[in-house]
């Protein structure tokens, strides 16, 4: 069988190209394909050739990739894949569009529809430049938006990292879709129960991802916290946070090791479709103070793996934090839950089940049917 793999863009590392990397090395002998790549600034594909659509030569499309949102579709439907016979596309918006030939199957591993579109003003509201193109972008995006349900029928399953995300493929896309919950990297973390007097930020410093509502909280608490990432809104977010609160900025793999094992609890108040972060720090054995939606209901266990909070508001993450410091944690049930459900090699297993009785799952998954015109919700 011949395989194909196919991501939206390799240009960054973030949980999704974490994601697509073990794929890689899962499949070794598939091609690899995606709109733009550079091998700087991305997951390590080691000498493995990495094919790219046309966008790959446009001056400025590496760095400013999503100012070229438009032009991806086409980019994937340029592709030319038809000596394959399987193709696993990796997508949170357009590697889903890749053509296949009539009798190839086409699995997407979808992390999410995609939010730039169907959840517009959460995921880029924080960017000055939406805000000036606004009535313009909308337009571009009511395009984007037809060109996306027509795409979205290429693949013949699609599999979810989350409930949340499964709800959403079936209620835009209209399409067959099961919940598997995604894997970590396992190796790149480490147990330990001596925790330190810090609390742990790990996150792109965007503004759906909610950071501000965590700087509220430990300002009013004066407690230690460090946080892990860079991102747009850095600036805004350092000119509020107190002495207490320190940016660190991009770490190595071994300071966040080192920084997840020795938390006292790792902090999350976006609402996130499935979140590997969460899952990285019970793999380290640290419990979880998570907004209670989306992904964190499918992750984490309430008492036992973490405490998950009801309102994305400083009053209510410094409730949960104050409950947190009342629970004795064991913190080798909570890796032990981590190992059971999101490892490599319970994932994989199921994945190579899927392949192998691929024409029987598609066959037994259910459409799901949905009004035309039916609104569509992206906080479940």
């Amino acid at each position: 069988m011949k395989i194909a793999l196919v991501h939206d863009y390799l240009n960054q590392k973030g949980g999704a190209e974490r994601v697509f990397e073990m794929f890689c090395n899962h499949f070794p002998d598939a091609d690899v394909y995606t709109s733009v790549y550079d091998p700087e600034s991305t997951i390590e594909l080691r000498n493995r050739l990495v094919k790219t659509t046309f966008l790959q030569n446009v001056p400025g499309a590496k760095r400013y990739f999503r100012l070229f949102a438009p032009l991806y579709f086409p980019a994937f439907r340029s592709l030319d894949l038809h000596d394959y016979d399987l193709i696993i596309s990796s997508s949170s918006s357009f590697a889903k569009a890749v053509r296949k030939r009539p009798d190839a199957r086409h699995i997407c591993f979808c992390h999410n529809v995609s939010r730039f579109l169907w959840d517009t003003a959460t995921y880029l509201g924080g960017y000055q430049e939406f805000e000036a193109f606004e009535p313009f972008l909308k337009l571009v995006f009511g395009y984007m938006k037809r060109q996306d349900i027509t795409y979205a029928g290429e693949p013949d399953i699609y599999v979810a990292n989350s409930t949340t995300v499964a709800r959403r493929i079936r209620s835009i896309y209209r399409k067959k879709v099961l919940t598997v919950n995604y894997p970590i990297n396992d190796d790149c973390f480490s147990f330990c129960d001596r925790k330190e007097d810090f609390y742990l930020v790990s996150s792109r410093l965007l503004s759906y991802k909610r950071v501000d509502v965590i700087i509220d909280a430990f300002n009013q608490l004066g407690w230690p916290l460090r946080i892990i990432g860079n991102g747009p809104e850095r600036q805004r977010l350092e000119a509020k946070a107190a002495s207490n609160i320190q940016f660190l900025g991009h770490v190595s793999d071994g300071e966040r090791r080192e920084l997840f094992s020795k938390a006292k609890s790792v902090i999350v108040a976006a609402l996130e479709d499935y979140g590997l972060v969460p899952v990285k720090a019970n793999f380290s054995g640290t419990p979880v103070i998570a907004f209670g939606a989306g992904g964190a209901l499918d992750t984490q266990v309430s008492g036992k793996t973490g405490v998950l909070f009801e309102d994305q508001t400083a009053a209510s993450l410094c409730s949960a934090l104050i409950q947190a410091q009342t629970i004795e944690w064991d913190y080798s049930a909570i890796q032990q839950h981590a190992k059971e459900r999101f490892t490599r090699e319970a994932f994989f297993k199921k994945v190579d089940q899927m392949i192998v009785n691929l024409d029987a799952f598609i066959e037994k998954t259910e459409y799901v049917s949905v009004p035309v015109g039916t609104r569509v919700s992206m906080r479940y």
